[in-house]
């Protein structure tokens, strides 16, 4: 007796290849398409970053950009001839022109050859939200969201570069399809930037503080995403019926509401125990205890709106807010660290030029 076979129809089989795979976001996207059913590849540099994307059912690609040896291409193409979707999370902070031609160097070779075989692919480009700029602060009445048109404000050379070459994925139109994705700042697992926030905490907690002290005003708006929700994002992008409807455009990706960082700091002071709670000062109080740095993270205002995807996919963020599950995201980060994860190491690294990085704040 053959086996039960389903009447429901499947959709084809479809197949997605992830640029920088074993980055923080570019991770997450990968094991996203995997759930989703499709097929997909990682493209990352060193051998030894293969195994994690094993691990999710992500088929390794190990090659590199650098000199014009795209050998590994052909081997590449002969596993995968078409590419529904190219997904780039790949970025070279924080000069993002440099690499820019070598990555779509690649895309159009590989998008030219899925076209020669009947599939003209999706380029997702992952750019961030940072570039619109600041907001205004919590309970400022001229505080609105975001959105896809809004005019781009970088307000930092590496923002401007990032602005100028993910628009540039547009004058492509006769290769491929493209989207630009703006999420906001990430956390989870590794945590990214909220990373840095938890090493603040701890360290301040094991000098024996009594209070959390931070130098920044506690209204600012600090909008951030779950990295699953963000990553289910891209999916939900990707899959959606109507190419035209979204080919050409950006797409913000945000939870369903900011939280400020009285909110977030509050839930830090609670969470390392901090006797007296949290204490906010003035940046002229702060010494130099206080890392110049996670004023990137603490102290970049935004509030931004997401209706458009929300609205054209129906998707929708799900998981908890940063300040509403600090628990659960310290153990994790912990655990994360204590067994050497890459994302941490190079989040650490990149902090230390944010010291560097003039924001302007007219």
């Amino acid at each position: 007796m053959p086996p039960a076979v389903s009447t429901s129809p499947r959709p084809p089989a479809r197949t997605a290849l992830i640029i920088g795979a074993n980055g923080y976001i570019g991770s997450a996207v990968s094991r996203a398409f995997v759930r989703a059913g499709w097929r997909v590849f990682g493209l990352v540099r060193r051998p030894e970053a293969a195994t994690e994307l094993a691990l999710s059912e992500v088929i390794p690609v190990i090659g590199t950009l650098d000199g014009g040896d795209l050998h590994w291409v052909d081997g590449l193409l002969e596993q995968a001839k078409t590419l529904d979707v190219i997904v780039n999370c790949l970025e070279l902070f924080p000069e993002y022109a440099k690499i820019y031609d070598k990555i779509m160097g690649l895309v159009l070779r590989l998008a030219n050859a899925s076209s020669r075989h009947g599939v003209r692919s999706l380029l997702m480009w992952s750019s961030g939200c940072k570039d619109y700029g600041l907001s205004p602060l919590h309970g400022d009445p001229s505080l609105v969201p975001q959105t896809e048109d809004t005019p781009l404000n970088p307000v930092a050379e590496p923002i401007r570069q990032r602005i100028q070459t993910s628009l540039a994925i547009f004058k492509h139109k006769d290769v491929l399809d493209g989207v630009v994705l703006r999420p906001t700042s990430v956390y989870g697992y590794s945590s990214s930037y909220y990373g840095a926030l938890m090493d603040y905490a701890a360290a301040e907690a094991t000098k024996g503080e009594p209070a959390l002290r931070i130098p920044v005003n506690p209204n600012v708006p600090m909008h951030a995403t779950h990295i699953d929700d963000c990553a289910e994002a891209y999916v939900a992008l990707a899959e959606h019926e109507d190419r035209a409807a979204i080919a050409g455009a950006s797409f913000n990706i945000s939870a369903h509401r900011y939280e400020t960082v009285r909110e977030v700091c509050d839930a830090l002071a609670a969470e390392y125990c901090f006797p007296a709670g949290i204490e906010f000062i003035t940046e002229e109080e702060a010494g130099d205890w206080f890392p110049k740095s996670l004023h990137f993270a603490l102290n970049f205002p935004q509030w931004v709106g997401s209706e458009r995807i929300r609205r054209l996919t129906g998707w929708t963020d799900k998981r908890l807010l940063f300040s509403e599950n600090v628990k659960a995201h310290r153990i994790a980060y912990e655990a994360q660290d204590k067994k050497g994860h890459e994302n941490i190491g190079t989040v650490r690294e990149r902090m230390k030029s944010f010291d560097k990085m003039d924001i302007r704040r007219d």
